[in-house]
């Protein structure tokens, strides 16, 4: 039987961050009444003329230098000319022969689904263009009738095309959400798919395995989903392989995907380049970009993210010895990895020396305390631009003095708790808590760690006294008494004991 191998490209469409829409000043902020953001420009009246909005080059220019590509000195505009009642104009205004971001690439780490194990590639990404989005049709507002609703029309959008060199549905799906990740990372899109701020085409052809010609492509459309994603490609690629070993042909042709049943269909036959009848908008002048801009921009990237993604992954298992899965939780967003090496300075003893248990330590926190206190909270106060309960510098010195043995985990935790819920209480307009006061609660409070090993052993021969029977029960091998015991001599000490001690004094007292 012949094997058969699957072939995949992408073209993803990013909204772009911008307050206005490409070429002209209407807003684009979604949910507005239909048609009420419909303005002069971007459905072509008479007499208008379509303004370039900067702010959209400039996150072109971001996401050429994310991904070490090469960015137009010029580029042109052109019109793409077809008909459907959600393009007003009759033509959209894109980037065909001169783009502004040109051939760069992306690495990714995906699980092989022949073998299991992790591999690595690089996917190649030919073009990204600036272009306008269309409008939308909705169906269904009115029984039997469908709508148009103009709002989208002209939001500036970069279409990012790959290269035809993905060979499964998991190494796609995992360029797609890398890709879907920087964007964000860089800040010119907000990534939000069920708005459609991040939507993919995917183009499935087969081959047989050892060919290097690609099959007749297929194109799924608008897919704003990672798992609508890999079920798709899954489906189409079977079905193109079923079709061709049955005798049959695969015809170019755009399909759509129908979550409910699993399956693709076809919707349209696929339009070439020469379709759409391309020629430059003599409305525009060619997009001229200097050296002095490109790298105006870099700066300012680079001054609020820190590195890229990979830049940081990178730094975090080696500088601070973290585990690669430690380093992807501390990189979903540019603001995380900066959190963490400022709680990493912080909770450092005064003259003492890095190493990976106190870099464990701060990731811990970070991941499993920090954030997902952030993304509760972000849900709830969706208005509030930047949630930071705790600052990186209090966070660290509460950890500090965990280390230390002043406190003990759990009285950390109650701090640190205390100080968010303060934030909080203010819409996050400060900070809870600073460093100064973390002393200022211990001493107080009365929190202080008992760690004196006379004080803890007075405790532990108190306990066992009274606990003769979970003494015995341990004494027949029953390790859940030994548990039973260590949480009496905690609450003796009314919490405050030293628990790595009154695990060692209890030891050796029932040896």
């Amino acid at each position: 039987m012949m094997e058969w191998e699957v072939v995949i490209g992408l073209e993803t469409h990013t909204q772009l961050q911008t307050n206005t829409k490409i070429f002209s000043g209407a807003s684009i902020k979604y949910g507005a009444e239909p048609n009420t953001q419909a303005d002069d420009v971007s459905i072509a009246l008479p007499g208008v003329l379509p303004v370039l909005n900067a702010e959209a080059v400039k996150c072109a220019i971001k996401f050429g230098l994310a991904v070490n590509a090469e960015i137009a000195p010029r580029s042109v505009f052109a019109r793409k000319n077809y008909f459907y009642p959600d393009l007003p104009k009759g033509y959209q205004i894109s980037q065909y022969e001169l783009p502004v971001v040109g051939k760069g690439f992306l690495h990714i780490e995906f699980q092989d689904p022949a073998t299991g194990q992790m591999e690595g590639s690089t996917v190649l990404i030919t073009r990204a263009h600036l272009e306008e989005d269309a409008g939308k049709s909705v169906h269904g507002a009115q029984e039997g009738m469908s709508g148009i609703d103009l709002n989208r029309a002209g939001t500036p959008l970069l279409e990012i095309v790959t290269e035809p060199c993905m060979y499964s549905a998991a190494e796609a799906v995992a360029y797609a959400k890398k890709l879907h990740e920087l964007v964000q990372w860089i800040g010119i899109c907000d990534g939000n798919m069920q708005e459609g701020s991040f939507r993919c085409d995917v183009n499935v052809s087969v081959r047989p395995k050892g060919s290097d010609k690609l099959g007749t492509r297929r194109e799924i459309k608008n897919l704003n989903s990672f798992k609508f994603m890999q079920q798709a490609i899954e489906y189409e690629t079977q079905w193109q392989i079923d079709t061709l070993e049955d005798g049959g042909t695969i015809q170019q042709a755009t399909v759509l995907f129908n979550p409910d049943t699993g399956e693709t269909r076809s919707m349209r036959s696929k339009e070439e380049a020469n379709d759409y009848r391309y020629f430059p908008d003599p409305d525009l002048l060619p997009l001229e970009i200097t050296p002095e801009f490109i790298e105006a921009v870099r700066e300012d990237m680079f001054f609020n993210i820190g590195q890229l993604p990979n830049d940081w992954h990178q730094e975090l298992m080696t500088v601070y010895r973290l585990s690669s899965i430690d380093a992807l939780g501390l990189t979903g967003e540019p603001r995380t990895p900066l959190f963490f090496v400022g709680a990493v300075r912080s909770a450092l003893l005064s003259g003492e020396t890095l190493t990976p248990a106190i870099s464990k330590l701060v990731a811990n926190w970070v991941i499993n305390e920090f954030l997902p206190r952030q993304l509760a909270d972000r849900e709830e106060f969706p208005d509030v631009s930047i949630i930071e309960g705790v600052s990186d510098e209090t966070l660290g010195y509460i950890l500090r003095r965990l280390r230390d043995g002043t406190i003990s985990a759990k009285t950390a935790k109650d701090i640190f708790n205390e100080f968010w819920d303060e934030s909080k209480a203010s819409r996050f307009s400060h900070h809870g808590g600073y460093p100064e006061r973390v002393d200022e609660l211990i001493e107080s409070r009365g929190l202080k760690q008992v760690s004196d090993s006379g004080a803890i052993e007075a405790i532990v021969d108190e306990v066992l006294a009274a606990n003769a029977a979970m003494v015995a029960e341990y004494k027949t091998g029953k390790e859940k008494a030994f548990n039973g015991l260590v949480g009496q001599c905690m609450k003796a000490s009314k919490g405050k004991a030293n628990p790595a001690q009154v695990n060692e004094i209890l030891k050796k007292k029932l040896a």
